[in-house]
């Protein structure tokens, strides 16, 4: 398939937005818990550390926190590089791969994991990727040296989880472009009203209150916040031109891809995604304004 024209405004952000969920289904399964506690790992920081981190080797506490960004280096560090002591990377690839098997399996059925949608989701998915590029992009290099995997629902969650990683390595140049650090961007994304809850930023990135607290003031002394916590004209602005410059960054694999292609992907992704989310792949407190 070859691009035929030129894609729509905000095509491939559109076409991530329902990619990105199917990939992260794994990380709030009970399957993914209960294969990496068999490796040692019970702990669901450690284990989330190891299977993001895995496809980059036995990393330290350094490369996580930089590319993972937006968790507190204090908590990282408790977990790394001690998990590379209980297991090695190589176990933790084939235990989240396993966990991603079988919860797909269970959320979607054996009949939408075998389907000819899902097999032209990976074709499309693969195809995308043809055009990411490794230079500067440490998550999706290191996962775009790991073996496509046969199946079709294996494949498509794959190609999905490159797709992340190459618009997610991308979005930490345009934060840090913007001069906000990992806690500066959780707040002021949260006060979009999208995306994740403070709760479930709480409960997962290793920050304390008066860290968030201190995160809201310097972006009120900046006015991107007002007295509230709610987002200044300005801040919807920086908001805004944040997604702009990471869907430039990220452009280069959906023009590969193609009008019709982007279009038929993101109507295949959206019907995964949401049946995934029907069959309640994610807890009702993670996203919200609450």
């Amino acid at each position: 398939m070859t691009a035929t024209s030129a894609l729509p405004e905000n095509a491939g952000r559109h076409c991530h937005n329902a990619i990105n969920p199917f990939h992260s289904t794994h990380y709030f399964a009970p399957e993914f818990p209960a294969e990496l506690a068999k490796l040692g790992l019970e702990n669901r920081s450690a284990a989330y550390f190891a299977a993001r981190g895995a496809a980059m080797g036995a990393v330290g506490p350094g490369t996580i926190s930089a590319t993972f960004y937006n968790f507190n280096h204090e908590l990282i560090a408790q977990h790394v590089p001690h998990i590379w002591s209980v297991t090695s990377p190589e176990a933790v690839l084939e235990a989240r791969l396993r966990a991603v098997d079988v919860s797909l399996r269970r959320l979607l059925g054996d009949e939408a994991v075998a389907s000819p949608e899902m097999a032209t989701a990976a074709k499309l998915a693969l195809r995308a990727t043809e055009a990411c590029t490794r230079h500067a992009r440490p998550l999706y290099a290191a996962h775009a040296d790991l073996p496509v995997p046969e199946a079709p629902h294996l494949a498509y969650w794959h190609a999905a989880t490159l797709l992340r990683e190459h618009r997610g390595d991308g979005h930490l140049m345009a934060l840090l472009d913007a001069g906000l650090d990992g806690l500066e961007a959780l707040v002021s994304h949260v006060a979009t009203g999208r995306g994740m809850s403070y709760k479930g930023i709480m409960a997962t990135r290793g920050w304390a209150e008066e860290d968030w607290a201190a995160a809201r003031e310097r972006l009120r002394e900046r006015g991107i916040l007002d007295a509230e916590g709610e987002l200044t004209e300005a801040g919807v602005q920086l908001r805004e031109n944040l997604e702009t410059a990471t869907d430039r960054l990220d452009r280069a694999p959906y023009e590969h891809l193609g009008a019709e292609g982007v279009a038929r992907l993101s109507e295949l992704a959206a019907g995964f995604t949401t049946a995934a989310m029907n069959a309640g792949a994610f807890p009702a407190a993670l996203f919200g304004k609450g």
